[in-house]
């Protein structure tokens, strides 16, 4: 079975930088969908960004430009999201998920989900 767990969440200040991990106890299968998603309490999951089958990036306007997806090069089953040029509007709680459609829809769908990590940005 395989399990999700991120890490690397914190408290920063506008402009600073984190790196998400979200690592994968059984593997990360590359067959499928990889995604970020964060959400606000009272507020719907927001895709933030996606990796697919074929190592294609996706992401948000909002994060655009901001924030990049990958794989860890010394570990595969792991999944990065480094988050540059943080706002204080990106403070969320931050899931990975595995196996996921609609990732940017208003219902997106995935197979596995981690807890989640707190991200804090203040001014």
């Amino acid at each position: 079975q395989v399990l999700l767990r991120e890490s690397g969440g914190g408290s920063v200040q506008t402009g600073g930088s984190l790196r998400l991990s979200c690592a994968a106890s059984g593997g990360l299968n590359s067959r499928w969908t990889m995604a970020w998603f964060r959400q606000v309490p009272g507020k719907d999951n927001e895709g933030v960004a996606a990796l697919d089958a074929y190592g294609s990036a996706t992401y948000a306007d909002s994060v655009k430009g901001r924030f990049t997806v990958s794989k860890d090069n010394a570990n595969q089953n792991t999944l990065l999201l480094q988050m540059n040029s943080l706002k204080t509007e990106d403070t969320a709680m931050y899931y990975c998920a595995q196996d996921c459609e609609g990732v940017y829809g208003a219902r997106p769908t995935c197979r596995l989900w981690g807890p989640g990590t707190q991200v804090t940005v203040s001014s």
